[in-house]
């Protein structure tokens, strides 16, 4: 797969899937995680790019760049770096023009799934 670096300065950019390179299994496998389904849920609710360091994750520093890897790599975020910061933003248009729907139903059926362990009983 050939990835495009974007209209970041070239040394610093990140490699990211086109929209046409964008496949549906890499990014189910991307949302099907735990951490990384709590990224996006967080991405989605804002219109914001967030830093990295904004994602209060239970993982170790190099398991959150494996995770953040895997959510570019797929192409469910755009990560940029902007200074010595690497935002990121959800890819929202292009999730929702190549597969129209698909995040709005992973992302409630999360919250319903948070909601029901929030109220089970210890």
């Amino acid at each position: 797969m050939t990835l495009s670096a974007g209209p970041e300065a070239p040394s610093r950019s990140l490699a990211h899937p086109t929209r046409a390179q964008i496949r549906l299994e890499q990014v189910l496998h991307a949302l099907s995680d735990p951490v990384r389904l709590s990224v996006v849920s967080a991405l989605a609710a804002t219109e914001r790019e967030l830093p990295c360091s904004a994602f209060p994750l239970p993982v170790t520093k190099s398991t959150c760049t494996h995770h953040f890897r895997v959510l570019r790599e797929a192409g469910v975020v755009r990560q940029v770096y902007r200074g010595t910061a690497k935002l990121n933003a959800l890819r929202r248009q292009d999730l929702d023009v190549l597969f129209p729907g698909l995040l709005d139903v992973v992302l409630d059926a999360a919250a319903q799934q948070r909601r029901q362990d929030s109220a089970k009983p210890l």
